[in-house]
Protein backbone atom coordinates (compact mmCIF):
# COMPACT_ATOMS: atom_id res chain seq x y z
CA UNK A 1 0.00 0.00 0.00
CA UNK A 2 1.37 3.37 -0.70
CA UNK A 3 1.87 6.18 1.64
CA UNK A 4 -0.79 8.35 2.56
CA UNK A 5 1.82 10.97 4.03
CA UNK A 6 5.19 11.77 3.71
CA UNK A 7 7.58 14.16 5.12
CA UNK A 8 10.98 14.28 3.49
CA UNK A 9 13.73 16.17 4.99
CA UNK A 10 11.54 18.56 7.02
CA UNK A 11 13.64 21.82 8.28
CA UNK A 12 11.89 24.37 10.52
CA UNK A 13 13.78 27.01 13.02
CA UNK A 14 12.26 30.11 15.09
CA UNK A 15 14.50 33.71 15.70
CA UNK A 16 13.93 35.03 18.70
CA UNK A 17 14.13 38.63 19.50
CA UNK A 18 17.93 38.62 19.98
CA UNK A 19 18.64 37.07 16.39
CA UNK A 20 19.37 33.64 17.71
CA UNK A 21 17.69 30.87 16.12
CA UNK A 22 16.74 27.55 17.12
CA UNK A 23 16.29 24.65 14.86
CA UNK A 24 13.36 22.57 15.75
CA UNK A 25 13.61 19.98 12.90
CA UNK A 26 16.74 19.39 10.93
CA UNK A 27 15.69 16.88 7.79
CA UNK A 28 12.91 15.12 9.85
CA UNK A 29 11.19 12.13 7.63
CA UNK A 30 8.26 10.09 8.61
CA UNK A 31 5.58 8.80 6.58
CA UNK A 32 2.29 6.73 7.35
CA UNK A 33 -0.32 4.56 5.13
CA UNK A 34 -4.26 4.85 5.10
CA UNK A 35 -6.00 4.08 8.32
CA UNK A 36 -2.33 4.05 9.89
CA UNK A 37 -3.89 4.92 13.88
CA UNK A 38 0.32 6.68 14.96
CA UNK A 39 0.59 7.80 18.91
CA UNK A 40 3.33 10.45 19.26
CA UNK A 41 4.72 11.01 22.99
CA UNK A 42 7.81 13.24 23.50
CA UNK A 43 9.41 15.75 26.09
CA UNK A 44 8.60 19.08 26.27
CA UNK A 45 9.94 21.03 23.44
CA UNK A 46 10.19 18.03 21.15
CA UNK A 47 8.46 19.60 18.30
CA UNK A 48 4.87 17.50 19.06
CA UNK A 49 2.74 20.84 18.17
CA UNK A 50 5.38 22.09 15.22
CA UNK A 51 4.87 19.16 13.62
CA UNK A 52 0.67 19.57 13.51
CA UNK A 53 1.40 23.41 12.78
CA UNK A 54 3.30 22.25 10.10
CA UNK A 55 0.80 19.84 8.74
CA UNK A 56 -2.03 22.15 9.06
CA UNK A 57 -0.31 24.86 7.37
CA UNK A 58 -0.93 27.50 10.58
CA UNK A 59 3.59 27.21 10.42
CA UNK A 60 5.62 28.07 7.26
CA UNK A 61 8.01 25.11 6.02
CA UNK A 62 11.62 26.07 5.96
CA UNK A 63 12.20 23.41 3.64
CA UNK A 64 11.20 19.84 3.01
CA UNK A 65 7.79 18.29 1.69
CA UNK A 66 4.59 17.58 2.76
CA UNK A 67 3.19 15.30 0.67
CA UNK A 68 -0.36 13.66 0.95
CA UNK A 69 -1.74 11.06 -1.52
CA UNK A 70 1.65 11.64 -4.01
CA UNK A 71 1.00 15.76 -3.83
CA UNK A 72 3.44 18.14 -2.18
CA UNK A 73 0.88 20.40 -0.57
CA UNK A 74 3.63 22.56 1.10
CA UNK A 75 2.43 25.54 -0.61
CA UNK A 76 -1.36 25.11 -0.07
CA UNK A 77 -3.53 27.75 2.22
CA UNK A 78 -4.51 26.51 5.44
CA UNK A 79 -8.17 26.81 4.04
CA UNK A 80 -7.53 24.66 1.72
CA UNK A 81 -5.80 21.78 3.79
CA UNK A 82 -8.61 21.75 6.03
CA UNK A 83 -10.66 20.38 3.51
CA UNK A 84 -8.79 16.98 3.62
CA UNK A 85 -7.55 17.28 7.15
CA UNK A 86 -8.91 17.72 10.57
CA UNK A 87 -7.94 18.32 14.39
CA UNK A 88 -9.14 17.92 17.61
CA UNK A 89 -7.45 20.44 19.80
CA UNK A 90 -7.20 19.90 23.80
CA UNK A 91 -9.04 22.60 24.85
CA UNK A 92 -12.66 21.67 24.51
CA UNK A 93 -13.45 25.22 23.07
CA UNK A 94 -11.65 25.31 20.36
CA UNK A 95 -13.76 22.94 18.26
CA UNK A 96 -16.96 23.73 18.26
CA UNK A 97 -18.89 26.94 17.44
CA UNK A 98 -20.65 28.12 21.57
CA UNK A 99 -23.30 30.35 20.49
CA UNK A 100 -24.84 27.20 18.05
CA UNK A 101 -26.51 24.67 19.32
CA UNK A 102 -25.08 21.01 18.76
CA UNK A 103 -27.61 20.42 15.54
CA UNK A 104 -26.32 23.51 13.80
CA UNK A 105 -22.58 22.80 15.06
CA UNK A 106 -23.00 19.00 13.27
CA UNK A 107 -24.67 20.50 10.29
CA UNK A 108 -22.01 23.34 9.85
CA UNK A 109 -19.43 20.07 9.86
CA UNK A 110 -21.03 18.02 7.55
CA UNK A 111 -21.03 21.00 5.29
CA UNK A 112 -17.42 21.49 5.45
CA UNK A 113 -15.96 21.74 2.12
CA UNK A 114 -19.55 22.67 0.39
CA UNK A 115 -21.15 25.46 -1.40
CA UNK A 116 -23.47 27.18 0.48
CA UNK A 117 -25.29 30.48 0.93
CA UNK A 118 -25.53 33.24 3.70
CA UNK A 119 -26.71 30.62 5.96
CA UNK A 120 -25.80 26.86 6.03
CA UNK A 121 -27.84 23.96 5.25
CA UNK A 122 -29.62 22.11 8.86
CA UNK A 123 -29.10 18.56 7.72
CA UNK A 124 -32.81 17.66 8.73
CA UNK A 125 -31.94 14.67 6.69
CA UNK A 126 -29.28 13.70 8.99
CA UNK A 127 -31.01 14.37 12.18
CA UNK A 128 -31.67 11.06 12.97
CA UNK A 129 -27.74 9.69 12.37
CA UNK A 130 -26.55 12.60 14.61
CA UNK A 131 -28.94 11.27 17.04
CA UNK A 132 -27.81 7.78 17.03
CA UNK A 133 -24.14 8.82 16.82
CA UNK A 134 -24.38 11.19 19.77
CA UNK A 135 -25.82 8.16 21.39
CA UNK A 136 -23.33 6.18 21.27
CA UNK A 137 -21.30 8.19 23.49
CA UNK A 138 -23.66 7.63 26.52
CA UNK A 139 -23.60 10.99 27.41
CA UNK A 140 -26.60 12.60 27.02
CA UNK A 141 -26.14 14.46 23.88
CA UNK A 142 -28.26 12.94 21.49
CA UNK A 143 -31.26 14.44 23.99
CA UNK A 144 -29.36 18.17 23.43
CA UNK A 145 -29.47 18.67 19.80
CA UNK A 146 -30.81 22.39 20.09
CA UNK A 147 -28.84 23.37 23.16
CA UNK A 148 -25.99 25.75 22.51
CA UNK A 149 -23.04 24.12 22.98
CA UNK A 150 -21.38 27.03 25.19
CA UNK A 151 -23.73 25.17 27.51
CA UNK A 152 -22.28 21.73 27.44
CA UNK A 153 -19.53 20.63 29.57
CA UNK A 154 -16.00 20.03 28.55
CA UNK A 155 -15.92 16.78 28.22
CA UNK A 156 -19.47 17.00 26.45
CA UNK A 157 -17.89 19.69 23.56
CA UNK A 158 -14.92 17.69 23.03
CA UNK A 159 -17.07 14.37 22.45
CA UNK A 160 -18.80 16.69 19.97
CA UNK A 161 -15.60 18.42 18.47
CA UNK A 162 -14.12 14.96 17.51
CA UNK A 163 -17.86 13.55 15.67
CA UNK A 164 -17.68 16.67 14.32
CA UNK A 165 -13.91 16.12 13.13
CA UNK A 166 -14.85 12.69 11.71
CA UNK A 167 -18.10 13.49 10.22
CA UNK A 168 -16.47 14.30 7.17
CA UNK A 169 -14.26 11.46 7.01
CA UNK A 170 -10.88 13.14 6.20
CA UNK A 171 -7.84 12.07 4.47
CA UNK A 172 -5.48 12.93 7.72
CA UNK A 173 -7.03 13.49 11.40
CA UNK A 174 -5.16 15.23 14.04
CA UNK A 175 -5.40 15.11 17.87
CA UNK A 176 -3.66 17.05 19.85
CA UNK A 177 -4.12 15.78 23.46
CA UNK A 178 -7.56 15.40 22.60
CA UNK A 179 -8.34 14.27 26.14
CA UNK A 180 -6.02 15.99 28.13
CA UNK A 181 -8.53 18.07 29.77
CA UNK A 182 -11.12 15.69 30.83
CA UNK A 183 -11.62 13.82 33.41
CA UNK A 184 -10.41 9.70 33.21
CA UNK A 185 -14.32 8.19 32.43
CA UNK A 186 -14.88 11.02 29.72
CA UNK A 187 -11.32 10.54 28.82
CA UNK A 188 -11.93 6.69 28.22
CA UNK A 189 -15.17 7.24 26.25
CA UNK A 190 -13.40 9.78 23.95
CA UNK A 191 -10.37 7.06 23.29
CA UNK A 192 -13.05 4.46 22.81
CA UNK A 193 -15.28 6.15 20.28
CA UNK A 194 -11.30 7.80 18.61
CA UNK A 195 -10.53 4.42 17.78
CA UNK A 196 -13.81 3.31 16.77
CA UNK A 197 -14.30 5.83 14.24
CA UNK A 198 -10.53 5.74 13.05
CA UNK A 199 -10.84 1.92 12.61
CA UNK A 200 -14.31 2.05 10.72
CA UNK A 201 -13.46 4.77 8.40
CA UNK A 202 -9.80 3.84 8.38
CA UNK A 203 -8.63 7.37 8.66
CA UNK A 204 -5.07 8.26 8.97
CA UNK A 205 -4.49 9.10 12.37
CA UNK A 206 -1.51 11.50 14.22
CA UNK A 207 -2.00 11.25 18.43
CA UNK A 208 -0.03 13.44 20.46
CA UNK A 209 -0.44 12.23 23.82
CA UNK A 210 1.11 12.76 27.17
CA UNK A 211 -0.67 9.52 28.52
CA UNK A 212 1.82 6.44 27.83
CA UNK A 213 -1.13 4.01 28.41
CA UNK A 214 -3.16 5.08 25.60
CA UNK A 215 0.04 5.43 23.38
CA UNK A 216 0.27 1.96 23.94
CA UNK A 217 -3.15 0.87 24.23
CA UNK A 218 -4.19 2.54 21.38
CA UNK A 219 -2.29 3.04 17.51
CA UNK A 220 -0.92 0.94 15.11
CA UNK A 221 2.83 2.41 15.58
CA UNK A 222 4.27 4.67 18.44
CA UNK A 223 6.59 7.49 18.07
CA UNK A 224 8.48 9.10 20.68
CA UNK A 225 9.82 12.37 19.60
CA UNK A 226 12.83 13.99 21.33
CA UNK A 227 14.25 18.05 20.44
CA UNK A 228 13.03 17.23 16.70
CA UNK A 229 14.55 14.06 16.09
CA UNK A 230 12.07 10.24 15.91
CA UNK A 231 14.11 8.50 18.37
CA UNK A 232 11.82 5.42 18.57
CA UNK A 233 9.35 4.12 15.91
CA UNK A 234 7.44 0.90 17.94
CA UNK A 235 5.57 -1.11 15.24
CA UNK A 236 2.14 -2.93 16.86
CA UNK A 237 3.89 -6.19 16.99
CA UNK A 238 6.04 -4.75 19.86
CA UNK A 239 3.27 -2.65 21.60
CA UNK A 240 1.61 -5.88 22.52
CA UNK A 241 4.86 -6.93 24.67
CA UNK A 242 5.11 -2.88 25.62
CA UNK A 243 4.13 -1.65 28.75
CA UNK A 244 4.42 1.79 31.37
CA UNK A 245 7.68 0.41 32.96
CA UNK A 246 9.23 -0.77 29.90
CA UNK A 247 8.44 2.40 27.80
CA UNK A 248 10.00 4.82 30.79
CA UNK A 249 12.91 2.21 30.80
CA UNK A 250 13.27 3.01 26.87
CA UNK A 251 12.90 7.33 27.20
CA UNK A 252 15.71 6.70 29.66
CA UNK A 253 17.79 4.14 27.91
CA UNK A 254 17.99 7.72 25.45
CA UNK A 255 19.55 10.13 28.31
CA UNK A 256 16.85 12.11 28.14
CA UNK A 257 16.50 14.24 31.33
CA UNK A 258 12.78 15.43 31.92
CA UNK A 259 12.39 19.29 33.14
CA UNK A 260 11.20 19.29 36.79
CA UNK A 261 7.61 20.22 35.51
CA UNK A 262 7.47 17.64 32.99
CA UNK A 263 4.95 14.69 33.75
CA UNK A 264 3.63 11.78 31.70
CA UNK A 265 0.70 10.47 33.15
CA UNK A 266 -0.05 6.77 32.95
Amino acid sequence: MLNLLRLNNLNKGFTNSFGKTKNIFTNLNFHMKKGDFVSVIGSNGAGKSTLFNLIMGSTELDQGEIVISNKNIGDFPKYKRNSFMSKVYQDPSFGTSPSMTVFENLSMADNKGEKFGLTFGLNKKRKKYYKETLAELDLGLEKQLDTKAGSLSGGQRQCLALIMATLKKPKILLLDEHTAALDPKTSKIIMKKTDDIVRKEKIATIMITHNLQDAIDYGDRLIMLHEGNIILDIDKEEKKNLSVEKLLDLFNNKNIKLKDNEVFTV
